[in-house]
């Protein structure tokens, strides 16, 4: 049985950090893309960052890059988000995806990935 269970959700104050971890289970994503979408409340859910099948390219939102960074450890099946200079509007529910057929015309699309964690609570206070 797969499983993608994320640990790491909070509440902090803006301006701090956060770090969002995914454990995968149940196959090997070696070969796919893993990555982090979020929604707020009557928002859809958005991307946010993915990593390629080596975690040699990153792909980030335009609202969070160069405050997060996202890395995947493919021994461990693993991906993590560190998050740093959080903003109340980054309050959301972040949620950890595989996606093992993503290319990069796809990788912001979240239908690309078939494989989705339950979800933790990230709440940034003003």
């Amino acid at each position: 049985q797969v499983q993608l269970v994320e640990s790491g959700g909070g509440v902090v104050q803006a301006g701090g950090s956060l770090r969002l971890s995914c454990a995968a289970s149940g196959r090997n994503f070696r070969n796919g893309y893993m990555g982090w979408f979020r929604q707020a409340p009557g928002k859809e859910r958005e991307f946010v960052a993915t990593t390629s099948r080596n975690g040699g390219s990153t792909y980030y939102s335009d609202s969070v890059r160069g405050r997060f960074t996202i890395s995947r450890d493919n021994a461990k099946n693993t991906v993590t988000l560190q998050m740093n200079s959080l903003q109340p509007e980054d309050t959301a529910v972040y949620y950890c995806a595989v996606g093992m057929g993503v290319i990069t015309s796809t990788l912001r699309n979240a239908d690309a990935y078939g494989y989705w964690g339950q979800g933790t609570q990230v709440t940034v206070s003003s």
